[in-house]
C-alpha cells in the first residue's frame, strides 16, 4: 500500500506545477530558470554531488531533461496547463518511434496502435481552435511548443534507457539538467523583480513539485509492477488539468479534450501492451 500511495502523492505533486507556474508573476524564463536553481541545489544536496557522476552520457541526457523542464514552462504560460501536460505525454509516438534506431530495441505490435492514437489526438489538440484566456494569452502557440516537448520528453526517456541502472549517472543528469536549464534561462531572466508570492512559487516548484515528487517516484517504481506504476502515474495530468479548471476556469476547446482522451487511452494501451510483453518474456 505505501510504495502506491508514494506514487499517487508522486503524481499529485507533479500536477500542481501548471497551476503554481501560472500563480507567479514572473515570466517563462524567470521561473524555469528560477526553479531549475533550486532544484539543481536540492538533488545536490539528496544524492551528494561528489557521488553523482558527471560524464558525456549524463550531459547528454541532462541537455534533454533541461529541453523538457523549458519547454513545459513556456508553453504553460502561453497556453492552458491542461494542454501542456496531455501533450508532453504524446512522447510514447516518439519512443516507439526512436527507440528501435536509437536503442536498438524491437517494435512492438500494439506500438502501431499507440501511435495512431496519439497521432490523432495530436492533431486535434493543434487544429483544436482553443480559446483565448487570461491564463492563456496564445494556445496556437503554446500548443505547438507542448507538442515539442514531448518530443524533448520522449529524448529523456530514451537517455534513461540509455543510461541503464547506473544510479549516479542518473543522479548526474538530474543535477545538470537543471543547471542547463538555469543557463540557458539566465540571458532571458534579468531584471529579475520578484515578490513574495513569486518567491514562494519558485521555492515549491524547485523543492516539491520536482525533487519530492522524484524522490516519491522512485521509491514507489522500486516496489509496484511497471503497468500499475505507469496508470497510477496518469493521474498528473487528469489532476493537472482539474486544478487548472477550478482554480483559473480553464477548460480547453472539444477538440483538445478529445485530443487529450486519445492521448491517455494511447497510455494505458502501451503500458498494458509492454507489460504482457514483459510477462510472455
Amino acid at each position: 500500500m505505501v510504495p502506491r500511495l508514494q506514487l499517487a502523492v508522486a503524481a499529485a505533486l507533479f500536477s500542481t506545477g501548471g497551476v503554481v507556474i501560472k500563480l507567479a508573476s514572473l515570466d517563462a524564463w524567470q521561473v524555469a530558470g528560477m526553479r531549475s536553481v533550486v532544484a539543481a541545489m536540492f538533488f545536490a544536496a539528496i544524492f551528494r554531488v561528489g557521488r553523482a557522476a558527471f560524464t558525456w552520457r549524463s550531459a547528454a541526457a541532462g541537455a534533454a531533461y533541461a529541453a523538457t523542464m523549458l519547454g513545459f514552462v513556456v508553453a504553460n504560460k502561453l497556453t492552458t496547463a491542461a494542454n501542456s501536460i496531455f501533450l508532453q505525454y504524446t512522447a510514447p509516438l516518439y519512443v516507439a518511434l526512436l527507440a528501435p534506431r536509437l536503442l536498438g530495441e524491437t517494435r512492438r505490435r500494439h506500438d502501431v496502435v499507440v501511435c495512431v492514437l496519439i497521432a490523432v489526438g495530436l492533431a486535434l489538440f493543434l487544429i483544436g481552435g482553443d480559446p483565448v484566456l487570461a491564463t492563456a494569452p496564445n494556445p496556437v502557440l503554446g500548443n505547438a511548443i507542448a507538442a515539442a516537448d514531448g518530443l524533448f520528453w520522449a529524448f529523456t526517456l530514451l537517455s534513461i534507457r540509455w543510461l541503464g541502472g547506473d544510479r549516479d549517472q542518473l543522479a548526474g543528469s538530474l543535477i545538470l539538467g537543471n543547471v542547463f536549464a538555469a543557463a540557458v534561462s539566465a540571458p532571458l531572466a534579468f531584471p529579475v523583480h520578484a515578490g513574495p508570492v513569486d518567491v514562494a512559487a519558485v521555492l515549491y516548484l524547485g523543492i516539491i513539485q520536482i525533487g519530492v515528487a522524484y524522490l516519491f517516484t522512485t521509491a514507489g517504481m522500486r516496489r509496484v509492477p511497471t503497468l500499475e506504476a505507469s496508470i497510477l502515474l496518469l493521474m498528473e495530468p487528469v489532476l493537472s488539468a482539474v486544478l487548472a479548471w477550478l482554480v483559473y476556469g480553464e477548460l480547453p476547446g472539444a477538440a483538445s479534450i478529445a485530443g487529450a482522451s486519445l492521448v491517455m487511452v494511447a497510455a494505458v494501451v502501451k503500458s498494458s501492451g509492454d507489460a504482457r510483453v514483459r510477462i510472455r518474456e
